[in-house]
This record gives structure tokens, sequence and C-alpha cells, in this order.
């Protein structure tokens, strides 16, 4: 064959043959690019963006956050998570204050005065009240272990509104009164005037409307007030009761403020509160570092950051304080 002929019969195999060829090897390359960059040992697979892994990659984050270490006052210093805070003598002098004149909601600090109220109408504490539809609070979504229709004693409803902060209970209170609702509320108004409580105002006996409002200042006179009364500090420090409706119903009720069983701490008289409007509010009257003070703490976050400044107070004041042989009660 003319070496002009085979040349031209080798063109023509390439020309056919060829373009395949080349297209074959990248798709064999390219796979074995993918298989090695998956299971080589240097080179981590990516992880594949499913839900389950999304969830994986929230939790390792929120670990992070969780292990950030807190905020830490310097020693001797106090910093509460309260907006509102207030820690004074019974003599009135201030021993720490933030936003301490802020007028703000108050929530079931109100059964205080709602209390007071009561024992000062010198009421038959043994007569028998009845929860009714009246009652029942239907804007917000609360909940109440005092069905309509349950009949117990206004020393009972008394008790239950201090220690278990019981809305039904301080409704019927103040529906009872000589006058109705409307005569108890002009009375709480009254007293709070009487007490020199320019910054407050109530408008019912629960608490739950945040109309009722105060500041701390002025619910130290209040706290003060209420603890002259025996029988609030008796109910609003017991830890918890047993309720006897009838013969087949027994209901245990427990106190809102975690403290009181807290062998640490010495109270002589207590309330919790809390709606959206009001956060956390707790005040208390007790006996810190061998002085007896009043303790009063309004929006706090978090469900126990009440319980956690009061604590707080009590270390701090114990470090300010410090009790010796010298000045130890006996």
């Amino acid at each position: 064959m003319h070496s002009g002929q085979f040349l031209n019969l080798l063109l023509m195999f390439l020309a056919f043959f060829a373009p395949n060829l080349p297209l074959e090897a990248k798709v064999v390359e390219r796979h074995s690019t993918v298989n090695t960059q998956k299971f080589s040992k240097t080179t981590p697979p990516s992880p594949v963006l499913n839900k389950k892994n999304l969830n994986k990659q929230k939790n390792k984050q929120k670990k992070k956050l969780t292990l950030r270490p807190h905020f830490q006052a310097p020693k001797g210093s106090l910093w509460l998570r309260s907006a509102q805070a207030l820690v004074l003598t019974e003599k009135g002098d201030i021993l720490f204050q933030k936003n301490a004149h802020v007028v703000q909601p108050i929530a079931s600090i109100t059964k205080l005065m709602t209390a007071m109220v009561v024992l000062d109408a010198g009421l038959d504490m043994d007569e028998i009240i009845e929860i009714s539809e009246e009652d029942v609070y239907r804007l917000k979504n609360t909940r109440s272990r005092l069905k309509v229709g349950t009949q117990l004693s206004r020393s009972t409803a008394l008790l239950l509104a201090l220690m278990s902060s019981e809305n039904r209970a301080a409704s019927a209170l103040g529906r009872h009164y000589p006058g109705g609702l409307e005569a108890f509320i002009k009375a709480m108004n009254k007293k709070s005037k009487a007490l020199g409580m320019k910054n407050t105002y109530f408008v019912e006996p629960t608490g739950l409307s945040s109309a009722n409002v105060s500041n701390a200042f002025d619910l130290s006179k209040m706290v003060l007030a209420a603890a002259k009364y025996p029988l609030i500090r008796y109910f609003s420090t017991m830890g918890e009761a047993d309720i006897v409706f009838d013969e087949e119903r027994i209901q245990t009720f427990h106190n809102t403020n975690a403290l009181i069983d807290n062998q640490s701490w010495q109270i002589g008289i207590s309330k919790t509160g809390y709606i959206a409007e009001a956060g956390r509010c707790l005040v208390m009257q007790a006996v810190l570092a061998n002085k007896p003070v009043v303790i009063v703490l309004l929006d706090s976050v978090g469900k126990r950051t009440r319980e956690g400044d009061a604590n707080r107070i009590k270390t701090w004041m114990e470090y300010r304080f410090p009790i010796t042989a010298m000045n130890h009660p006996r």
C-alpha cells in the first residue's frame, strides 16, 4: 500500500474513534476524584445538611453558649438581675438601691395589701365564703386549684392567697368585703395613702391586672406595715398546708417562695408575684447578717433569678457586715 494511502486511512480511523476516548477517560477520572475526596483520611467528607445534622449543629452552638462564663461581680460589690431592687433597714436606712423609684406593675405583691384590708375590717375569719364565676380571671391564662363552687373559710382563703398566691381566693376575699369589691378597692387605695405610698394604685385585689402599680420604695413601706400583722407573717411564711375541702378531697398547697424552706434564711414575711408585665417579683422582711432588713425585687428575668438575687444580697450583707462572737445573737 502506498504510504500516502496508509496515512489517509490512519487519519480517517482517528477522526472516527478518537472523540469518544477522551470523554470516557474524563468521566472515569471525575469519579475517581469524587471517591478520593469522600474516602480520603486527610480530607473529611462534608456533612449532609439534613434536619438531623442541622439540629446537631444548633445543639453544639447552644452548648458553646452555655459554657461561657457568667458575669461575676467583684468581691464586696452587688450585681443583681432584677430591674428594680431595694434593701433597707427597718429604720429606713438604705443599704442598696437600683431604680427603686421606677413605677411598674407589681403582680401578686398586691395580696399583702389585700390581706391588710381584710384584717383591718375585723371580719369573722371562720365565715364560709364561696368561689364563684366572678373570681375567674379570663383575660389571662391563669390556673387555679380552687374550682367554682368551692367553699372555704375566710381564714383559709387568706392563707392560700398569701402562701400559694391563689388568685381566686384573693378575689373572693374582696367580693365578700362589706360593700363588695368596689368598696374593697377603695379601702386598698385609702390604706396605701395612709402608709405614704404616693406612687401606688390598685384596681383589683389579685395583682393580675397590670394597672396595679407601685415602686420599690412604696412596697418597702407596705412590707413593714404588713409585718405588724401576726397572721400575715404566719401565713406568708408557711411552707405548705393540707387543705381539707370535703371528706374525699384533700389538697396540699405550697409556698411560692422557694427560700422559705431554706434553713439558712430567717424570713419574717414573704410574697412573690408574676405577670408578664411585671416580671418576677419578690418582697421579704428577713434577718441578714444579724440585721432585720426589707428586700424588694421587681422585674427579675428568669424563673429563679429573684431567689438568686436574694441570695446574692444575703452574701453581700454577710460580707459587708460579718457576724463576730461579739455581735452574734444569743
